[in-house]
Parts: C-alpha cells; sequence; structure tokens
C-alpha cells in the first residue's frame, strides 16, 4: 500500500491508502474522494478523474496515452500538467503522491 492525496477543490486535501496494481481513479473512487467521479469506468471516455499531476511526479505516473490525450483536448480547463486519473496505475513509487482535482 502506498499513500496518496488528493488536493480537492477546496484546497482540502485527503490523503488514502492506495494499493498498487490500481487505477487511481479507482482508488479516489472507492474512498469517496469528492470531485472524482470515474462516470466512464476508466476507458478514458470522459474527463470526470481529470486530475494535476506535479511535474516532479511525472515521470513516475507516465506519460498520456493518444486515447487520454483526445479526451483532454475536449476538456476544460487542461493544463500542461493534466491526466486522467483512471489512466495512471498505482506504484510503490508513487508512495506520497499529492494530485489536484480539477474544477469540472
Amino acid at each position: 500500500m502506498v499513500k496518496v492525496t488528493f488536493v480537492l477543490t477546496d484546497q482540502t486535501s485527503r490523503s488514502v491508502e492506495a494499493e498498487t496494481g490500481w487505477k487511481l481513479m479507482e482508488v479516489a473512487v472507492n474512498n469517496a474522494i469528492p470531485g472524482i467521479d470515474g462516470d466512464c469506468g476508466g476507458s478514458a471516455a470522459c474527463a470526470t478523474c481529470h486530475v494535476f499531476v506535479p511535474p516532479e511526479w511525472a515521470s513516475v505516473t507516465g506519460e498520456r496515452t493518444d486515447m487520454e490525450q483526445a479526451m483532454l483536448d475536449s476538456t476544460y480547463g487542461v493544463q500542461e500538467n493534466s491526466r486522467l486519473s483512471c489512466q495512471i496505475e498505482v506504484s510503490e513509487e508513487m508512495d506520497g503522491l499529492s494530485v489536484e482535482i480539477a474544477e469540472g
């Protein structure tokens, strides 16, 4: 298990234990993190799990897939560090990860 922190849109934080191998969106939904809905079930077909990954975590969380990029291209408030949390698989290297939930 690794510790992951979600910074909510009101700037409060919620830290949870995440099991490796799970998608970050699944971790958020299973822990009732406000602002992460995962309406498409993790298929990158919506942006209800849009988060901002700090630059220092980019190499650990990986690159956007083409499908993820296409979804983000049609999403409001996208930044250079935007990701769909359904496309980020939790690994041991992510212990201490903090992501900000996008407004939406």
